[in-house]
């Protein structure tokens, strides 16, 4: 069987939550399909950065503009796969009939008002048609299965439920070693002085710094948590910027502690690793999700995570985290408090947290991708 896979996502640059989903699952499929012909399109000026199967192949497809509608179709039309996998939620036009692409949510839908125009007209019509060309749409949660059934009528047994997973590195380090790994050591070299936390507890938020991700409601906590418990915590933002920029940099330069807030921009992979295992608490009381993959990073590396109550969140994180209603600031604050003021719960949790990640695996979520466009279960 001819596989083909649209890697382009996963080897950019900078990788955020799509990226590296794609990233993650090409990498486990690999052992999967390695008795298949696969091909991995890519664009110009991207490279794989682990070995592939001997029956693996890279193809770079050279089109500037439109690279899905016109470079990816073109390929499909002169070279056809019997199965082509999407696993960013854009289907070519040109497509084979055996189409497996993964949906990772419809937030766009749910909060309009956290979006650009531009954006949400584009993701509307690309996962709509994608959704209507493919033969099987993988949702990453069962609460995205739902909004694509409530929200686009798509038939119920079309969609298949696979989560997401969490890389085997973070499991790397056991409780006994975060609690022995000041931060200091951690951010005090010459590799992360930009950083100049030194050794101060703080909490932490990892993602894009928009709308959606409810930075505002989170600066707004951590103020009621300086003003009703004088926590000595920094807050610590770190994520490329998005949509409604500009009302969070009013918000950060209006407060009362904006001399306790870092944004740190854009982080690697090795660096979100290195402000995880350092943080008190991990604040993720996003709007919305369609999974929440930031949750379990942190878990995996023990740390108690602040969340919300809706979509996605409390399908992923169980009975393992803090749960707060977004909407309310003082919300988000006491749920972080509780953990702050009670080191008790907050190892119950990090305990809760080590054991929830075991729920989920990249190599788990690549044997039932398999199972889809293969049809057969892959042990």
């Amino acid at each position: 069987m001819r596989i083909g896979i649209d890697a382009s996502r996963a080897f950019m640059k900078e990788r955020t939550g799509i990226e590296e989903y794609s990233y993650q699952v090409v990498k486990s499929l690999r052992g999967k399909l390695k008795n298949h012909q696969v091909v991995l399109y890519l664009r110009k000026g991207q490279a794989v950065d682990f070995d592939l199967p001997a029956g693996w192949r890279v193809k770079v497809i050279r089109w500037p503009y439109l690279w899905t509608q016109f470079g990816l179709s073109l390929e499909m039309l002169l070279r056809p796969v019997d199965a082509l996998f999407i696993p960013s939620h854009t289907v070519p036009m040109i497509h084979p009939k055996k189409t497996v692409v993964t949906v990772h949510g419809l937030e766009y839908e749910v909060m309009p008002q956290a979006y650009s125009f531009p954006a949400r007209m584009y993701m509307r019509l690309s996962i709509k048609f994608s959704c209507r060309w493919a033969a099987t749409i993988i949702a990453v949660s069962e609460n995205t299965k739902k909004d694509l059934i409530n929200i686009y009528k798509i038939p119920g047994e079309k969609i298949r439920v696979v989560h997401e997973g969490v890389s085997k590195r973070n499991f790397q380090f056991p409780i006994s070693n975060l609690q022995s790994i000041s931060n200091d050591k951690i951010f005090n070299d010459e590799k992360n002085t930009k950083y100049k936390i030194l050794d101060t507890k703080y909490l932490l938020f990892i993602g894009r710094l928009e709308a959606r991700k409810n930075i505002t409601g989170i600066i707004r906590a951590f103020e009621i948590l300086k003003e009703r418990h004088s926590v000595p915590h920094k807050l610590v933002l770190a994520g490329k910027w998005g949509y409604g920029e500009k009302m969070i940099c009013e918000e950060l330069t209006n407060g009362k502690y904006r001399q306790d807030i870092l944004c740190l921009g854009y982080i690697s992979e090795e660096e979100k690793g290195e402000l995880l295992r350092s943080a008190d608490i991990f604040l993720f009381p996003t709007f919305y999700e369609g999974f929440g993959l930031p949750v379990l990073e942190a878990q995996a590396l023990g740390v108690p995570v602040v969340t919300s109550n809706v979509s996605s969140l409390p399908e992923v994180g169980a009975d393992s985290v803090a749960y707060c209603d977004p909407t309310e600031p003082v919300s988000i604050a006491d749920a972080a408090y509780s953990l702050i003021s009670d080191p008790e719960r907050k190892e119950d949790m990090i305990k809760k947290g080590l054991e929830n990640v075991k729920r989920f695996s990249w190599d788990k979520c690549a044997t039932e991708i398999v199972a889809v466009l293969v049809g057969v279960v892959v042990t």
